[in-house]
């Protein structure tokens, strides 16, 4: 391949702060993995139904959602396995709660507090 030419900027010093705020690289990629997870509409809801569940079990995420057992089952398996959710279990039932305070934030401009609504 062609060595690319050196490039030169025209304001070094905004060049120097995007880079500053840029950070580490494999932040941004893990970041731009955490959001293609909450980029699916059924994760997403599953997610804001929880949150303001507190803590839900199962089949009653899946009333809430509107989506079969199955389906809450297989979202929430991915969604444990990004650390957004931890579930506990109480005897035969499993009762899930959001585990990761940036999306607890992030769920409050998404869909703010019933009443807080403008």
């Amino acid at each position: 391949m062609p060595e690319e030419p050196e490039r030169r900027a025209i304001d070094p010093a905004a060049v120097a702060a995007a880079l500053d705020g840029l950070g580490d690289r494999a932040v941004v990629h893990q970041w731009a993995e955490r959001f293609s997870i909450l980029a699916d509409p059924s994760r997403l809801t599953l997610l804001v139904c929880i949150h303001y569940a507190r803590e839900i079990a199962v089949t009653d995420l899946a009333v809430a959602a509107g989506m079969t057992d199955t389906a809450v089952s297989q979202a929430l398996r991915l969604l444990r396995a990004h650390g957004l959710v931890t579930g506990h279990r109480t005897g035969r039932v499993v009762r899930y709660r959001l585990a990761d305070a940036t999306v607890h934030e992030l769920i409050h401009h998404v869909r703010p507090h019933p009443g807080n609504l403008a």
